[in-house]
Parts: C-alpha cells; sequence; structure tokens
C-alpha cells in the first residue's frame, strides 16, 4: 500500500450494502430533510442526542471503555483488547452535524479504529449547537490535543481522525496547529469528512446519496456560517493551505454529496505536498465504516486505515533513518 494514491476497492457489492441502501432511502434521508430545516428541529435533535447518552451501548467483551474529563468537555478513553502501544494514542472527533452524536454513537467506529491502529482511542464530547458554535469546538479539539501532549504523549505518537463534522473539525484543528506553530500529529483520517462551508448547491450525487440532502446540508452549512467568513479556512477547510501538514487519509463513498469537497481536499493538500491516501468506495453510504456490525465493506476499510498507519510509521522510521546518517 502506498500512502500518495487513489484507491477505487473492488469488490462485490454485499447484500447487506443493498438492504441497507434502500432502507436508508425510505428512512434516514426523508428524517434528515426534516431536521435540517429549522433551528427548533435542531435544538429537538440535540435533545434527543442527549438521551442517548445515558443508553448503554454493547461493545465486545475485549474492548474497555473508561470516562476522560478535560477542561471544557469530557470524552472516554477506548481500548480494545489488551495488546495496545500506550505509548500512542488516536484523538477521535465524532459527526453528526455539530448538533448531535456523540462518543457513545460512534463507539463501532472508535474500538475498531483502536484495534486497528493498535492503540488507546480518545473520543472527545465537544461542545455543539445549537447552543454553541463552531469556535467552540474547535477550541475543545485544540484542548484536548494539549491534554494528549500534556499527558507525555508525543506529537508524532498522535493521530487525528473523525468523520462528517468530526472530518471537519480535524482539518480544521490540524489547520489552527500548523499556523499557531505547533507541533503536528504524525497523521490524520477524515471519513467523508464535511469540508465544504460556503453557500454552494450540491448537484453531483444529489439523487444518489441515500441518506444526505444535498439541500439540507446547504441549510446547515449557512446556519453554522451565520455571522462568519464561509471562505475562512478554519470554516471551510478545503479553501485552506494544508502545506507543511502530515499524511492524510481519506475515505469517502462514491454516492455522497459530500464525496466531491473530500477528494477537493485530497488534490488541494497533495498540490501542498502532503501525501493522501484518498479512498472512494462504490456504493458506500455517508460514514460507512460506522455501519461496521454489519456491512463487511466496513469492516475491510478498518484493515485499510491499518494498514495506512503502518505505512505512516514506516515512512517516519526510514527518515529517522536516514536523517541519522
Amino acid at each position: 500500500m502506498r500512502i500518495d494514491t487513489d484507491v477505487v476497492p473492488d469488490y462485490p457489492l454485499s447484500w447487506q450494502a443493498r438492504a441497507l441502501t434502500g432502507l436508508m432511502w425510505s428512512t434516514v434521508k426523508p428524517v434528515s430533510s426534516l431536521l435540517m430545516r429549522h433551528p427548533l428541529a435542531l435544538a429537538g435533535a440535540a435533545r434527543l442526542g442527549e438521551l442517548g447518552r445515558v443508553v448503554r451501548v454493547p461493545c465486545p467483551e475485549h474492548v474497555v471503555v473508561e470516562a476522560a474529563a478535560f477542561s471544557a468537555c469530557g470524552g472516554e478513553w477506548v481500548r480494545a483488547g489488551r495488546e495496545l502501544d500506550e505509548r500512542k494514542a488516536v484523538l477521535y472527533f465524532h459527526g453528526g452535524g455539530y448538533f448531535s452524536c456523540s462518543p457513545r454513537t460512534h463507539r463501532s467506529i472508535t474500538w475498531r479504529l483502536s484495534a486497528a491502529a493498535r492503540r488507546p482511542v480518545l473520543a472527545l464530547d465537544y461542545r455543539q449547537g445549537p447552543v454553541h458554535k463552531l469556535a467552540d469546538s474547535l477550541a475543545d479539539a485544540l484542548d484536548a490535543y494539549d491534554c494528549v501532549l500534556r499527558q507525555g504523549y508525543a506529537a508524532e505518537d498522535v493521530v487525528l481522525a473523525g468523520d462528517s463534522a468530526g472530518g471537519h473539525l480535524t482539518l480544521a484543528t490540524l489547520l489552527a496547529l500548523r499556523d499557531a506553530g505547533r507541533p503536528l500529529p504524525a497523521a490524520a483520517i477524515c471519513l467523508s469528512p464535511w469540508a465544504d462551508l460556503t453557500d454552494i448547491p450540491r448537484r453531483e450525487n444529489r439523487w444518489q446519496d441515500p441518506m444526505l440532502p444535498a439541500g439540507r446540508v446547504r441549510w446547515l452549512a449557512r446556519w453554522w456560517t451565520s455571522g462568519l467568513d464561509p471562505w475562512d479556512p478554519l470554516v471551510s477547510p478545503v479553501h485552506g493551505d494544508f502545506t507543511g501538514l502530515p499524511p492524510l487519509m481519506i475515505v469517502t463513498g462514491s454516492t455522497e454529496v459530500l464525496r466531491d469537497e473530500a477528494h477537493r481536499v485530497a488534490a488541494r493538500a497533495r498540490e501542498a505536498g502532503v501525501p493522501v491516501r484518498y479512498e472512494e468506495w462504490p456504493r458506500m453510504p455517508h460514514v460507512f465504516p460506522i455501519l461496521a456490525d454489519v456491512l463487511p465493506e466496513a469492516r475491510q476499510a478498518f484493515r485499510h486505515m491499518s494498514r495506512f498507519l503502518g505505512e505512516v510509521a514506516g515512512a517516519g522510521s526510514a527518515a529517522g533513518d536516514t536523517a541519522a546518517a
């Protein structure tokens, strides 16, 4: 596996994927159309998300979840097994449009990412809307990164990762750290990142996406950028300068309305000299790795992430050996 490459995985579409895609068309997409239409609906969805924090989310017996506290928010450490390198960590930002979900809702990703990366994962419970703003979420992400470093982790032993809005937060955090002259993590993984919050119509995959309505994504972007410059790279990372950032892995589905902005991030990063592994999985829905309990394609994606991190570690070791010589 090479780090800097585009990949379209070749596989027969599973019957599970066919069934789930059909189900999303009739359930998730209509519900999304309702939720991302009015501020009151966002507030209601956020309150429902609060209820999800008290619901027990089962994990395999070998997975250990421990609560973690930070200055302005909390989170949880997720460890998949005992044979992990405790000197290293993944800092994970969950998705949910900046108004819903939590580390609990994304445990199917975080425990598998811990196994794939062979290290513990810190899933951040960052502040979200409609009460809080994008700047609050970014401040929490930066605080969490500082906390990880204060706990003794070296920056080169940390990986950032996130999905959807969490992918946006991953990219914004990298840009903010770079601009502040802070030490950068070894790599970052973005799953279906929401990277462009400018007022653009999303025509590509408008009808093919089984989950996200393009018009509602545009409305949500307007909501979050009210009073902000949507072209600011910390608001729309796709328009940033990626010079100096660590290697990126970007995973998306071919039918997503967010696919094109994920591809644009990959292109801009490469223009700035950043190695990017861009994977576009045929007919996979938005953030399909979260469906790994039922989708064989999603489980395969975690194996790809594991190999990517192995390649990053190998490249870092080779660079260190060259410098020493």
